[in-house]
């Protein structure tokens, strides 16, 4: 075991000469006695230390890593059901319309059966009237309206669509005078946000004096 004691002064010709001087006496540093037989090396003590922190840096990685693979497989499965729900969505829509649609054809079909030699032809506008409210409804159902300004209305454009100018009486400038073909709309749901114009309506519009 080797001891070294603190404030040992090493021996030399010097210390010879210093002996018996009252004053280094008096100031000398206490001895102690260190023993470092059974201290551990340091540099295998930092490059244990360095270790366990790179295998823990290494663990926390691969569980990054492992979370990061995670939620991008779940992001594309949320992908894959979001585009399929899309899809169902859609094929209902299309479906619930032709449903209606398909009870039009109907009318149609039992029209077309007529005897046109027993029937007359305030009885033939009578069953085109019927056919078409019924179209109506089925597309009212499915969140169509019907744009059809009247006489004196305003001019809406985007809405109206003016296809040329006409004087009528009673009718102030910029108004509506009369409507050659009614335009159409979807509501807010069926058009995925605000109320979206299928077609506009097609009018005269009074002249501006």
């Amino acid at each position: 075991m080797f001891k070294w004691k603190r404030g040992e002064k090493p021996m030399n010709a010097n210390a010879d000469q210093n002996q018996g001087n009252p004053s280094d006496d008096a100031n000398e540093i206490p001895q102690h006695e260190w023993d470092i037989s059974d201290a551990a090396p340091i540099e295998g003590g930092v490059s244990s230390e360095l270790q366990a922190k790179v295998t823990k840096l290494e663990q926390d990685l691969a569980e990054a890593n492992s979370r990061a693979l995670r939620a991008m497989a779940d992001f594309q499965n949320y992908q894959k059901r979001s585009l399929m729900n899309e899809s169902i969505a859609k094929a209902s829509g299309v479906a619930g319309v032709v449903t209606g649609v398909v009870t039009v054809l109907d009318h149609f079909d039992l029209a077309l059966q007529q005897d046109t030699t027993k029937v007359t032809a305030e009885q033939l506008i009578g069953g085109v009237k019927v056919i078409r409210e019924e179209l109506i409804r089925v597309l009212q159902l499915h969140g169509v309206g019907i744009v059809n300004p009247k006489p004196g209305d305003d001019f809406v454009p985007g809405i109206h669509e003016a296809i040329l100018q006409q004087q009528a009486e009673g009718i102030a400038p910029g108004k509506v005078v009369a409507t050659f073909q009614a335009g159409y709309t979807l509501a807010g749901g069926a058009a995925g946000g605000g109320e979206r114009v299928l077609r506009p309506a097609k009018v005269s519009v009074a002249p501006n004096v």
